[in-house]
């Protein structure tokens, strides 16, 4: 039984009338809406709803600078500008609530009549990105979660009403639809903290759970949707709770964690939210959700930390795909021409690229793509396309110029809609790292960092939460046994010999006047070995960190090497563990390459969340499935913030240290695997991230392993795995070593630039999370 057409109706026009649209218009829109229903083909809705400007009767926070938080129009933007150009939706199709809009009403009502218009077999993706909460509600003081509307006021001595929309509204309301491909992406949580920052990360809860009584309208509501759908409280709370929701649903974190959103430079997203649609532009129609959820996992646990695990839950999930869910229409991309200006400028949408690599790349190359390309058929060489040159950077929009020399390109007729393709990526040679001092930094403490910081190469500092940052610099004043459990089991004599291993920690907390500083992520999760057990100054610790600091830039430079969304190398790259049981993990590739690749295992195991135990043993199996030889190098990060790097000359002569270019060649259609035997790759303590890089190019590594030459442990003996000693000169020679493999273009190379080509170069990423066993 439906709801009765007067009241859907009324609520429907009210809903309209509030944005701005008269009954004259929910007229057309019905006729349009029932012409699209009488349609064979499937149809696709969203609705995007995002909120910024929280008063602080709805958000209990005085806001900062006028606004509570600051990316979730920029989410709505991004996943508007994604559904419409890489997926197909039409634009009409896609409706936002932003701001004022997003009253608890409109939404309820926009996704009654909007999304209310799919039929069995039609794609529906409903996004909220803004405020979470904790309430309680009734004599009983229950525990809910809710979604936080623009006019969610906080309930009064007067008046104890709670105007959100709990969860179970949402859950009845997706029942409701008579669609099972249904999307659900929440980028909010509803941890009660206490805090608004995380380190240099806005969270996305209210800081405290009111206390009151759902509204009357509200519970009208729910009763209304229980009565059609069939089910009752105690279902829906169930099937919430098992994860076993209609559709899929995509939270920001699981429930008691944190969500927060990033500033980067020149724009405030979700770090769930941009991870996700970054990798989306990115993913072929044959990519499992569990695969892409397992990177935009470790995009977003390599700023959050452990604090923020992105969830996946639903129904049929091992076996759906992107093109099973939403069916993409175009190959992957790393963008899209938005506007093409009277003065011959072009505006571009590049959202498809690592954030990373958005605000550190300069005047890159794009290829654009026409409509009836595919991965497939593009040519290796990108020459036989319109070529764009960025000019300018402004968040997440580029003004590009098109060159008028390699191509037909002046015959060539740009249209606002067309794709675009990293072909040069071009990276300057001075990158800075970014550290942002932490708020709970005293003002004299913040005059010294900065002071320290200026005189360390490469080295920036900024203000936490104000400007974008890579890491974070603070204090910690625990009790022993946190700040111990903090501290790695080597931390005090393995890194640095000067601290004496006789300066234990007290048994008591430590006193109010003792400060023990150090190097954190961007939520606050402890950098490994840059905490220590004594009290020192801030210049003293600052200048302790040096040699951190220095990892952590090269950390960041190779970061910047990943592009397996615009790579056209014919690469894969399959992690594996060996012992306690033979298992794959994890599978990347490169997108774009012109070869196809070999068919996938029916053995790839991928659950989205890539977790290692401690002592497990690991392999990683690369193939090149192109058709000449290419080269591999291995750069990481283990749980001890340490830089290592694989060193294959142990393969070829066990009693040769010294590691060649020629002993990292893969033939075509050759596999090799990292290590042979996995005798040596033993995950070890303590648990905490990893990142392993495997670059690949089609010129030898000569530069970078005659550093490597010289820069690796004396005492490694014929190991494989190799401690570095200055890791970011390795990188800097990786950096100049695919510089020089870079071909011909139609522009000049600056010499102030690292030149980068995707036809001659592939950076894969995989973060594991290490588990004690």
């Amino acid at each position: 039984m439906s709801l009765k057409r007067r009241t859907f109706l009324q609520q429907i026009s009210l809903a309209l009338a509030a944005l701005g649209m008269s009954e004259a218009g929910l007229t057309v829109l019905t006729d349009r809406s029932q012409q699209a229903l009488a349609q064979s083909t499937r149809r696709k809705l969203a609705l995007l709803i995002g909120i910024n400007q929280y008063p602080e009767q709805v958000c209990d926070f005085v806001p900062s600078k006028g606004t509570a938080l600051n990316g979730c129009l920029t989410d709505v933007e991004l996943q508007q500008e994604l559904l419409i150009h890489r997926f197909g939706f039409q634009p009409n199709d896609v409706l936002t609530l932003t701001d004022q809009q997003a009253t608890r009403s409109n939404i309820e009502a926009a996704f009654q009549y909007h999304l209310g218009q799919a039929q069995a077999g039609d794609v529906v993706l409903f996004h909220f990105s803004g405020l979470g909460s904790q309430i309680k509600t009734g004599e009983t003081q229950e525990v809910q979660q809710s979604l936080v509307p623009i006019d969610g006021l906080l309930p009064t001595a007067d008046r104890s009403v709670i105007q959100d929309i709990p969860l179970e509204t949402l859950i009845l309301l997706i029942r409701s639809l008579s669609t099972e491909q249904i999307i659900t992406v929440l980028d909010t949580s509803y941890a009660s903290s206490g805090q608004l920052l995380q380190g240099s990360l806005r969270i996305r809860s209210r800081p405290n759970a009111p206390s009151g009584q759902v509204s009357a309208a509200e519970q009208k509501l729910q009763a209304d949707l229980m009565q059609q759908t069939g089910a009752s409280r105690a279902q829906i709370r169930a099937q919430w709770q098992s994860g076993q929701s209609p559709g899929i649903l995509l939270a920001g974190a699981a429930d008691q964690q944190i969500v927060t959103e990033v500033q980067w430079n020149g724009f405030t997203a979700g770090l769930f939210t941009y991870a996700l649609t970054q990798q989306l532009w990115a993913s072929t129609a044959a990519t499992t959700l569990y695969t892409f959820l397992g990177q935009t996992i470790g995009k977003v646990q390599q700023a959050a930390g452990t604090e923020q695990r992105p969830i996946l839950n639903g129904q049929k999930l091992p076996s759906q795909t992107i093109a099973t869910v939403l069916s993409p229409d175009l190959p992957s991309a790393d963008g899209v021409i938005r506007s093409i200006e009277e003065d011959g400028k072009i505006q571009l949408w590049l959202a498809g690229l690592p954030a990373i690599v958005l605000e550190n790349s300069g005047a890159s190359l794009f290829a654009v793509q026409s409509a009836s390309d595919s991965n497939a058929s593009l040519s290796e060489s990108l020459s036989d396309r319109p070529l764009l040159q960025v000019r300018s950077h402004d968040g997440l929009v580029s003004k590009a110029k098109l060159l008028s020399s390699g191509t037909a390109a002046a015959q060539t007729g740009l249209q606002a809609g067309q794709l675009v393709q990293e072909a040069l990526r071009l990276l300057p040679r001075n990158i800075n790292l970014m550290v942002a001092l932490d708020a709970s930094l005293e003002r004299i403490e913040r005059v010294d960092a900065t002071s320290a910081f200026a005189t360390i190469p490469q080295v920036s500092a900024v203000i936490a939460g104000e400007q974008p940052a890579d890491f974070l610099f603070g204090k910690t004043q625990p009790a022993a046994a946190t700040l111990t459990a903090s501290l790695s089991p080597q931390a005090s004599t393995a890194i640095d010999p000067a601290i004496p291993a006789s300066n234990p920690l007290p048994d008591n907390s430590l006193p109010a006047n003792k400060r023990s500083y150090g190097l954190f992520s961007l939520g606050r999760d402890v950098i490994p070995n840059t905490l220590i057990q004594a009290d020192e100054a801030v210049k003293t610790a600052i200048n302790r960190m040096t040699p951190q600091l220095r990892s952590l830039l090269a950390t960041k430079l190779v970061r910047l090497l990943e592009n397996r969304g615009s790579s056209r190398l014919g690469v894969r790259v399959t992690l594996e563990t060996i012992a306690p049981q033979e298992r794959v993990i994890l599978q990347q590739e490169t997108n774009r390459a012109p070869w196809n690749a070999p068919p996938v295992s029916n053995a790839l195991l991928t659950n989205g969340i890539v977790q290692l135990p401690v002592s497990s043993r690991v392999q990683y199996r690369l193939l090149n499935y192109s058709d000449k030889p290419i080269y591999f190098i291995v750069l990481g990060l283990d749980t001890n913030g340490n830089a290592i790097v694989y060193s294959p000359a142990a393969i070829s002569d066990p009693a040769n240290t010294k590691p060649s270019s020629e002993t990292s060649l893969i033939p075509p259609g050759e596999t090799r695997l990292i290590p042979p035997t996995a005798s040596e790759n033993v995950i070890q303590a303590p648990a905490g991230l990893a990142e392993t890089h495997l670059i690949f190019s089609r010129a030898p590594f000569t530069q970078a392993y005659t550093v490597l030459d010289t820069k690796v442990r004396p005492e490694a003996g014929a190991r494989q795995i190799i401690k570095l000693r200055n890791p970011l000169e390795v990188v800097q020679a990786v950096l100049q070593d695919l510089h020089q493999a870079t071909g011909q273009w139609a522009i000049d190379l600056p010499s102030d630039a690292y030149a980068l080509d995707v036809n001659q170069w592939a950076g894969l990423s995989f973060i594991c999370e290490v588990i004690s066993a």
